[in-house]
């Protein structure tokens, strides 16, 4: 049936109106499909521009790593020519420092008036204080090089006490300070010259700072670990100042004149912080403002054994010169001031004494045999890359016996004194004490 064979009005109305229905529901599903269309292109478009963006950014992340290590790699490289730079440094510092100390030690000998000796002693703490200076920066900058391996090894704790004590008990009896050690039968795990040095340091800032009373040093056992304490009743410490303590050239603000007198440079505990992280031994304290301070140094234990104190010789010391009257000295040193002070020093003390700067003038040196040394001094290196070991080595072989010999030094190395082990003498670092260098011969000869 056709619309024109249609005459209800009414049917041809809902008839149009359900054509118009159905075009328009087709019109809406173009519409849908286009606008989907135009949706998955834009959404396309987005994610080919994210996908660049992400891909410039990575490449700029790339390129900022790649800076990053090869800055990293820089400041590692100037780490190390800093360190070498002021390893250099320090041995060509520490010659004139040493020739210094002993020209002063020679002059104190020939002092008669209070006033001359007064002026020595003077020279020689400000001697002292350039030499600790100097070797402190040296080794915070071992340290922050990495450079440092720790030799780690079964550590007994009392005779490490017994030799803090010996050291620290006249400058504590000086200041009227009472120094006590706890004893204590326990063997830790760490590097036994680092954690001397450590205890040290933190024990010197504890007799510095303290004016009255004293400091304890003892140990605890906490969760399986050794804590070592270090008590002392000083000035205290703010709580806003305690990570600044660890910090180069930081002076407590407390502190007066007299706590500084005797040095003090600012740098002990900044050495004790490289250490203990070096070491792996944390490091905390406690204080109280006005009442004292305690570092805690936590260590791992070994085991426990049962040491026997050594007995200390309180003895009155022994006079100049004691058991080096007539002996002959062949000193080996290229420095002209270094080897006329040294030799000045020798003479003084009774010593016969020829002086070579190099092995072939030790050689000539010994060309007269009726001059025979009973004892060798060599500096390591020497004039023309020869090094005082091998002289030592061509003496002993010249003279065919095992002639009793001394290196000194101003090389920080452990290279040196694994040299000195293996040929079988004594290591001394440079600046000499006199004091410890007449004990030293005094020994040898014996």
């Amino acid at each position: 049936m056709s619309i024109r064979d249609i005459e209800d009005i009414e049917k041809l109305k809902k008839i149009n109106q359900a054509l118009i229905s159905r075009v328009e529901r087709s019109m809406d599903q173009q519409r849908n499909a286009f606008s989907l269309f135009q949706t998955a292109i834009n959404l396309e478009n987005r994610v080919r521009t994210r996908t660049e963006e992400l891909r410039s950014i990575l490449r700029r992340l790339e390129q900022s790593n790649i800076d990053l290590v090869a800055a990293k790699e820089n400041a590692e490289r100037a780490n190390l020519s800093k360190t070498r730079f002021l390893a250099a440094a320090s041995h060509d510092i520490l010659q004139p420092l040493n020739a210094a100390h002993l020209s002063v030690s020679a002059l104190s000998e020939v002092q008669t008036c209070d006033e001359g000796r007064k002026l020595v002693r003077q020279v020689e703490r400000s001697l002292e204080t350039m030499e600790d200076l100097l070797r402190t920066l040296l080794d915070i900058s071992k340290l922050d090089a990495g450079v440092v391996e720790p030799e780690i090894s079964d550590v007994a704790l009392e005779p490490l006490f017994i030799s803090l004590r010996s050291d620290f008990r006249p400058l504590a009896a000086q200041k009227g300070l009472k120094l006590k050690f706890r004893p204590c039968n326990v063997v830790v795990r760490s590097d036994r010259t680092m954690l001397r040095r450590i205890l040290q340091n933190i024990i010197s800032n504890a007799i510095r700072y303290t004016r009255s009373g004293g400091v304890l040093v003892g140990v605890r056992h906490r969760a399986g670990k050794i804590r070592i304490e270090v008590a002392d009743t000083g000035c205290g410490i703010p709580e806003e100042q305690r990570e600044a303590i660890f910090e180069e050239f930081h002076r407590a603000p407390q502190a007066t004149e007299a706590d500084l007198a005797g040095g003090g440079l600012g740098l002990g505990l900044s050495i004790v912080r490289r250490m203990t992280e070096t070491l792996g031994h944390p490091i905390a304290l406690s204080s109280r403002v006005g009442r004292g301070t305690v570092f805690h140094l936590e260590l791992l234990p070994t085991e426990t054994v049962s040491i026997e104190p050594r007995p200390t010789s309180m003895g009155p010391e022994l006079p100049r010169g004691y058991g080096l009257f007539g002996t002959r000295v062949l000193l080996v040193e290229d420095d002209p001031e270094v080897r006329q002070a040294m030799t000045a020093l020798l003479e003084r003390w009774q010593c016969s004494v020829r002086a070579a700067a190099s092995t072939a003038e030790t050689l000539r040196a010994l060309g007269d045999t009726a001059w025979v040394p009973d004892i060798v001094i060599a500096d390591q290196h020497l004039q023309g890359g020869d090094h005082g070991s091998v002289t030592i080595s061509e003496v002993r072989s010249h003279l065919r016996r095992d002639v009793p010999a001394l290196i000194v030094t101003a090389d920080m190395t452990d290279e040196v004194a694994r040299i000195a082990q293996k040929i079988g003498v004594e290591l001394m670092r440079k600046p000499l004490k006199p004091a410890e260098l007449r004990a030293l011969l005094a020994h040898l000869l014996a």
